[in-house]
């Protein structure tokens, strides 16, 4: 194996740690809110503000596609497969490590809410931000909000054209005849 391949190979190594750490993490905040939460009335953690609040969603994001646990189990598994295809295909170059962290973090997410859906059928949500009245999430939920914000961030400010090449499917050789 030549270096890159070899860099390519850690920096891969380091995306699936900083996944399985966030799982677990995820996994373990979830099994606290069922074993604390569940039957029990809201924990208010700042009042007005923020609570803990055991909810069984059995829909995606904002509770919307009721009780269709194929269909959405289906589509996070193609986003997984295209996040992975773009994971593999990002350079190895230092400049692109927040973007390996950013989707690492974000099929953590992914797994961690697919996870739920197959051993309960529905996502254990239990973080209630009240203040606004805001729909109520998980850990899982954040990784996936935060990283695509600064996933959207990077790429409409940081990054220019130049840098994001790697994301061009087209076949470089009809380019370079010219």
């Amino acid at each position: 194996m030549n270096k890159k391949e070899v860099k390519r190979g850690k920096m891969l190594i380091i995306d699936a740690l900083v996944a399985a750490v966030l799982l677990a993490f995820d996994q373990f905040t979830k099994y606290l809110a069922i074993v604390h939460l569940k039957g029990q009335p809201a924990y208010v953690l700042i009042d007005g503000v923020l609570e803990l609040q055991y909810l069984e969603n059995r829909g995606s994001a904002f509770g919307m596609l009721q009780n269709q646990k194929f269909f959405i189990l289906f589509v996070s598994i193609i986003f997984m497969i295209i996040l992975l295809l773009f994971l593999f295909k990002l350079p190895e170059q230092k400049k692109f490590c927040v973007i390996h962290i950013l989707i690492a973090s974000i099929i953590a997410g992914g797994l961690g809410n697919m996870i739920d859906r197959f051993r309960f059928d529905y996502v254990v949500d239990f973080i209630s931000f009240i203040l606004i009245n805001y729909p109520i999430f998980n850990v899982a939920d954040i990784y996936v909000v935060v990283a695509t914000i600064g996933l959207f961030i990077l790429f409409l400010f940081v990054f220019k054209e130049k840098d994001l090449e790697f994301l061009n499917f087209k076949q470089n050789r009809y380019r370079e005849m010219k």
